[in-house]
Order: structure tokens, then sequence, then C-alpha cells
């Protein structure tokens, strides 16, 4: 009498053909590389500017990884590796009652005091921000999220 596998050695023997494939590309495989990556789309779900974004976005059919900034907040690190080398004062929203208040416009904080109050009042950030590989776009911009 003859046992029926198991479900490993099926398991098994299913990883072995897998294996023999090696080089060759399933329907599934090709697939997932021809499909758009994902883009990191900042926003605040609340945010007129960044619904018209997301509309945009998945108009064009474009894979969106969502981070409300109000719930998942950026901390200093984060905000020091997404501003890197560019001007910090572009990612302050200039529409920000803080903003308005400290008078930044005039007196633009430091890139120091910037990121540590951004990274405390998330509302203080531009948003949205849309990150697709070494790209960043700031707002609603669409020619610059044209280029993604």
């Amino acid at each position: 009498m003859k046992k029926a596998p198991s479900k490993s050695a099926a398991r098994s023997s299913k990883s072995r053909g897998a294996k023999a494939r090696i080089g060759t590309k399933t329907p599934r495989d090709a697939a997932k590389s021809d499909s758009p990556k994902s883009v990191k789309f900042l926003h605040k779900p609340n945010c007129t500017t960044c619904r018209k974004a997301r509309a945009y976005m998945e108009h064009r059919g474009i894979p969106l990884d969502f981070r409300d900034l109000g719930k998942e907040r950026l901390s200093v690190t984060e905000l020091e590796k997404l501003i890197g080398p560019r001007d910090h004062t572009e990612f302050l929203n200039t529409r920000n009652e803080l903003y308005r208040q400290k008078k930044m416009k005039e007196k633009p904080p430091s890139r120091h005091q910037a990121i540590r109050m951004m990274a405390a009042e998330p509302n203080l950030i531009r948003r949205p921000i849309v990150v697709a590989g070494g790209r960043i776009v700031i707002g609603f911009d669409e020619k610059g999220m044209a280029v993604l």
C-alpha cells in the first residue's frame, strides 16, 4: 500500500521545480517587474491640496504608499534625511499659523530650528511630499509629479 505524499514533500517538489526555471519569468513575475514602483505619499487626509495630488497620482495609475503626517510624525532624523541638501525653507508651510506668528518669512529659522519645529508640529510641513526614487515633489505640482 502506497502512502500519499505529505504536504511538505509536495511543497519541496514545487520549490525544486521553481529552481529549475531560473532565468525565466513566470507571468506573475513579469507582472511584478512591469508594474510601476510604489511612491511614498506623505500627507494629511483632510488637506485639500493633498486630496488633489492624491487624485492626480491615482488617476495616472501610480501606486501610493501613504503616511499620515498627523498620526505618524516625521522624526528629526527622518526630516534631515528627507530634506537632504535642499533648502529647508521649501519644506515650511507658509499657510501655517505658527509660520505667520513667528514671522518666518521675514526671519527664516535656521535649518536646525526649522527641522525641530517641523518634527514637533507636523502642520508646519508643506504637503503633500511625494518621494519616488531620489526625487521629491513638495505640494501639488503637476509638472513635478508627471516626471516621477
